[in-house]
């Protein structure tokens, strides 16, 4: 398979990341395969475009002065902010020595349970472990869905389309991905309002037929009401004196 060309130097053991990156380096190591912790620096720009490109599961050849390293991708440090590339790790591989790694699976075609019954499409397993020499490894494995009919439908491990000098290490029963019914939207109705005791309706707001009456509450007569009697204080027709 051909490998992606990434340029890179050696890097100073004493110099910052913060300064190293102010001049558009992102500073990294090399380990594994005949190679111990080499510090290197490479372009902030060129190194985003590899992994876009690469991920974790293609190959790429690091040359620095005249020597190239086979590597992959191991793990990628980002700024929580700005979303920039800050490290990178790179694992140095044998191209004689089989390696396990994970690659990214691909669903191809459609489902005709989602286009036909709006059925949702659950994916269980974004990626699988494999087995291979370098040279073989796959950057993604592909799985048609088109054979998703139905609810519940599935696709396994085993259907996956996997190329010679590749082992897949997961069982092969593994589901991949199936097809669930639609949800069903539920209606839900909305709670009673509580009473809070003591609590004083509004000014001109009348309580709703049956509810219960709030101690203190002022009442509003419902229209053609007779009006309520005044409380009479010391008789009728007397006044208080003063």
């Amino acid at each position: 398979m051909d490998m992606l060309p990434l340029t890179v130097t050696t890097r100073d053991p004493k110099a910052k990341g913060n300064q190293l990156r102010s001049r558009g380096q992102v500073p990294a190591v090399v380990y594994g395969s005949d190679v111990k912790d080499l510090l290197i620096q490479c372009d902030e720009k060129e190194l985003h475009k590899t992994f876009v490109k690469a991920g974790e599961s293609t190959l790429v050849e690091l040359e620095m002065a005249g020597k190239k390293i086979p590597v992959l991708f191991k793990q990628i440090q980002f700024d929580p902010i700005s979303d920039r590339e800050i490290h990178a790790d790179f694992y140095a591989v044998d191209m004689k020595k089989e390696i396990e790694t994970t690659v990214p699976v691909h669903l191809d075609g459609e489902s005709p349970a989602v286009k036909e019954q709006a059925g949702i499409l659950v994916i269980a397993h974004e990626t699988v472990t494999v087995r291979c020499l370098p040279k073989d490894l796959p950057h993604s494995l592909t799985v048609s869905i088109v054979g998703l009919a139905n609810f519940h439908d599935v696709v396994t491990v085993k259907d996956l389309q996997v190329p010679r000098g590749v082992k897949v290490m997961d069982a092969a029963t593994t589901v991949i991905a199936t097809v669930q019914e639609p949800r069903a939207e539920e209606e839900i109705a909305p709670p009673p309002a509580a009473t809070v005791e003591g609590a004083v309706p509004a000014e001109g707001a009348v309580p709703a037929e049956g509810a219960p009456a709030v101690e203190g509450a002022a009442t509003t007569a419902s229209p053609g009401a007779a009006p309520a009697k005044a409380e009479e204080k010391g008789g009728k027709g007397k006044k208080e004196k003063k």
